[in-house]
């Protein structure tokens, strides 16, 4: 249903980039043939000249007309469409964006013309500066305004067998703004869609538009034990993200909502346990900590920290017992406390219960989170 015929030009228009001789080189191999009047005119020369060696002569000539038959018997409008399949997948194996008309749209996407092909654009594919405009109107609404317009896109499937000739546009906005990003980069975002694994979130750009979408993870959202995102998040929100990891590879942004605020354990905590001089707050039951239980599994988990290159010694530090539950099992956290003297401090959470683990370590926090995970993978 993606091909059509067309009088549209046969060579696609010039691009810079390692891929225009790849374009070139297909769209020379596939010239139209001359009018079979010219092949005539090819016939009667050679016949008029005189064979050189034997049955050579004959035999050429013989080739020749088969040639001149199998050309121009030819269909003029399947030898431009091969050569636009093949141009196509000069596109798509080059990574080369494409300016394509929108001609139509159906209930799952967009039609838009690549030459003398008509190719599909899903609508999952299409970039979020669409939606976000007005959150409010239908996918079909929004595709019937972009009718006759021309987008950019990338060519992701170029199957001349099957005539499927797939565009994503996501994928070219990638290609443009992908560079634009940093990991610690904070944008304002506005919540896609909701999934029980997280929030994705679309960015804005200084232009004022959505280009790129990034993942929430649930336990990203908040500092609160979050077990359904639905319920602290609702599609349409405006919140602000910032950017935790990016994968170029698969074309993926982490995002965190939490990590824009202080964790507010760590409040509570010098509230909790007070330094001299300061004033006990009611942010934490006012239960000593001294008749705490020790968190479960807590003495494991220290004494394979020491078994850790880098670390050098690992003691336990304040507790404290908070009015909401962070997590029913055993959690451990990376403070957020600046490092002293090579000093790292650690969350063991534990529903209401948290605990301070001091860690002595010439490590990074990176390698400090990378030890902890082997650590928990460590203990049962």
């Amino acid at each position: 249903m993606f091909a059509a015929a067309g009088g549209l030009s046969l060579v696609p228009q010039p691009f810079d980039g390692p891929a225009a001789a790849a374009v070139a080189k297909h769209a020379s191999r596939c010239r139209l043939p001359p009018r079979r009047r010219s092949l005539f005119q090819g016939r009667a020369a050679c016949a008029a000249r005189p064979a050189t060696s034997g049955g050579s002569g004959v035999d050429q000539e013989e080739a020749s007309r088969e040639e001149a038959s199998r050309i121009g018997d030819a269909d003029p409008r399947q030898l431009r469409r091969s050569a636009d399949w093949r141009a196509a997948r000069a596109y798509k194996d080059s990574g080369v964006l494409f300016d394509g008309k929108i001609e139509a749209f159906n209930n799952g996407g967009l039609l838009i013309r690549f030459y003398s092909l008509l190719g599909f654009l899903p609508y999952p594919l299409l970039s979020p500066s669409h939606s976000c405009k007005d959150p409010s109107r239908t996918i079909q609404d929004i595709a019937k305004d972009l009718v006759g317009s021309s987008i950019s896109v990338k060519i992701i499937e170029a199957n001349e067998e099957e005539k499927k000739l797939i565009y994503s546009e996501k994928d070219a906005a990638w290609s443009k703004y992908s560079s634009q990003i940093n990991v610690g980069n904070v944008f304002d975002g506005r919540v896609g869609s909701l999934e029980d694994y997280g929030a994705f979130v679309h960015l804005r750009f200084p232009d004022g538009y959505y280009h790129l979408t990034g993942l929430v993870h649930v336990t990203e959202v908040s500092w609160d034990l979050v077990q359904d995102v639905r319920d602290f998040l609702h599609e349409g929100d405006e919140v602000k993200v910032k950017i935790i990891q990016i994968d170029k590879e698969k074309s993926r942004i982490n995002l965190s909502i939490k990590q824009l605020e202080d964790d507010p354990l760590m409040e509570t905590l010098d509230k909790v346990i007070p330094q001299e001089g300061q004033l006990v707050s009611d942010s934490f039951d006012t239960s000593s900590s001294m008749n705490i239980e020790p968190l479960p599994g807590l003495e494991s988990i220290c004494k394979e920290l020491l078994q850790e290159d880098g670390i050098s010694d690992v003691r336990l530090g304040r507790q404290g017992l908070e009015k909401r539950v962070v997590s029913q099992d055993l959690q451990l956290w990376l403070s957020n406390v600046p490092a002293k003297d090579k000093q790292f401090t650690l969350l063991a959470r534990a529903g209401r219960q948290v605990q301070e683990v001091y860690l002595t370590t010439t490590l990074d926090q990176d390698g400090i989170k990378k030890a902890v995970q082997r650590v928990l993978g460590r203990v049962p």
